[in-house]
C-alpha cells in the first residue's frame, strides 16, 4: 500500500475563524458542522485538526487576516486605522501562539521546527504564519518586529492597501509599498504575491530580492479575473523559481461557477489539474505548483470541488494526479514537497 502522501496547504485563514467565526480549530469539522447552522456560519466547515492529521497534512501556512471597514460582512472584525489593524493582527498572532500549547500542533520559524514536523513518526501540525494584507504593519520600519514575533510571509495586499494595488483595485506599489519591499528584503521575508494587482506585483519582483511565491492563486487564463495570474505572473513567478499554491474554490477554478448557479458537482478535482498543468506547460515541469486550498476563507465545503468532504480528502488529489499521468515523484513536489523547498531555503537556520 501507497505511503500516505505529505501534505502541505499554503493557506487556510484559521486564526479568523476562531476569533471571528468561533469556531474551534482543535475540532473535528463533524462536531463544527453539528454545532452551526445547516450552511455553517461562513459556508460548511471544511477544515479542523483531526482531519488535517486524518489527511497528513502536515503543515499550514496559517493567515494572519483583518477586514478593512469596507468589507461588508458584519460579523468580521474591521479596522479604519494601520493601529486598529495591527491590534487585530496581534490577536491572531497571540491565537496561534496558544494553540501551539497542543501536542499536535507547533508554529514553524525555522528549518528545524520544520524538519522535526516532517520526520516526526506521528502526525503532527506545523503552522508556518502568513499575513495576508500588510496593513497592520503601521510603517514599513516595524516588519523586523512581525519576524521577531513568528510571522515568515506577508502578502501586501488582500484588496487595496496602503501598500499595493490589489484584487479589485488595480494600481501600483505605494512609496510605502517600495519601502516595505526593501524591509522585507533586509528581513528576509516571503513575499506572496497572491492577491496584489498585476502592476503592483511586476513592480513588487523587481524591487523584493528575496523568495517569492503565490500562496493561493488560480490560472487567469481560466478565469479571467484579476484574482488570478496572468501568463506574465505565472513565467515570472517560475523566473524566481517560485511555488504557486491551487485554491480549491469553485468560483477560483470555474468562470462565473456561481453566477451561473452550478452545483458542487461541476467542478471536480480535473478542473484544479487542468490550471496545474497549464503553470506546468508554461514552466516546463511540475516544481512550481503546490496546494493552497484557502478552505473557510469566505467559502465552505459547498463550493469545493465534488470530491472534497473535509480536508483530509487532499489524500484522494495525489490520485486524481497519478490518474492525469502524474509520475510519483512529481505528486510528492506538488502535494508538498515543493512548498517545503521554498521553506528549506528561506526560513533560517
Amino acid at each position: 500500500m501507497t505511503a500516505p502522501y505529505l501534505i502541505v496547504d499554503a493557506h487556510e485563514d484559521i486564526a479568523f475563524n476562531a476569533i471571528v467565526l468561533g469556531r474551534d480549530p482543535r475540532r473535528a469539522v463533524q462536531e463544527t458542522r453539528a454545532q452551526e447552522p445547516p450552511k455553517g456560519v461562513d459556508g460548511i466547515a471544511t477544515s479542523g485538526l483531526p482531519n488535517l492529521l486524518a489527511g497528513n497534512v502536515r503543515i499550514v501556512f496559517a493567515t494572519l487576516y483583518v477586514s478593512p471597514h469596507t468589507n461588508p460582512n458584519p460579523a468580521n472584525k474591521t479596522y479604519q486605522t494601520p493601529e486598529e489593524a495591527q491590534t487585530l493582527a496581534q490577536e491572531q498572532l497571540a491565537y496561534y501562539a496558544l494553540l501551539a500549547a497542543d501536542p499536535r500542533i507547533a508554529l514553524i520559524t525555522s528549518r528545524a521546527d520544520l524538519k522535526r514536523i516532517v520526520e516526526s513518526p506521528e502526525p503532527r501540525l506545523g503552522l508556518v504564519i502568513l499575513m495576508e494584507g500588510a496593513d497592520p504593519i503601521v510603517k514599513p520600519q516595524d516588519v523586523g518586529k512581525w519576524h521577531e514575533g513568528g510571522v515568515r510571509l506577508i502578502g501586501p495586499a488582500w484588496s487595496q492597501t496602503r501598500y499595493s494595488g490589489g484584487t479589485g483595485k488595480p494600481g501600483p506599489l505605494t512609496p510605502l509599498g517600495k519601502e516595505l519591499m526593501r524591509e522585507m528584503t533586509r528581513a528576509k521575508f516571503i513575499l506572496d504575491t497572491s492577491h496584489m494587482a498585476e502592476e503592483s506585483f511586476m513592480q513588487a519582483l523587481d524591487l523584493f530580492e528575496g523568495t517569492v511565491v503565490a500562496s493561493h492563486s488560480n490560472v487567469r487564463k481560466f478565469v479571467p479575473t484579476d484574482r488570478q495570474l496572468s501568463d506574465d505572473m505565472i513565467r515570472a513567478l517560475v523566473k524566481r523559481d517560485g511555488v504557486i499554491g491551487a485554491v480549491f474554490y469553485n468560483q477560483f477554478l470555474r468562470h462565473q461557477w456561481r453566477q451561473n448557479g452550478a452545483a458542487k458537482n461541476a467542478v471536480t478535482f480535473a478542473t484544479v489539474i487542468e490550471h496545474m498543468k497549464y503553470i506546468c506547460d508554461l514552466a516546463g515541469s511540475t516544481r512550481h505548483c503546490g496546494i493552497g486550498t484557502d478552505f473557510d476563507g469566505g467559502f465552505g465545503m459547498e463550493a469545493t470541488p465534488k470530491e472534497i468532504d473535509t480536508v483530509s480528502d487532499l489524500q484522494k488529489y495525489g490520485n486524481a494526479l497519478a490518474d492525469a499521468g502524474f509520475t510519483d515523484a512529481d505528486i510528492r513536489g506538488i502535494m508538498g514537497g515543493n512548498w517545503l523547498r521554498v521553506l528549506e531555503r528561506a526560513l533560517p537556520a
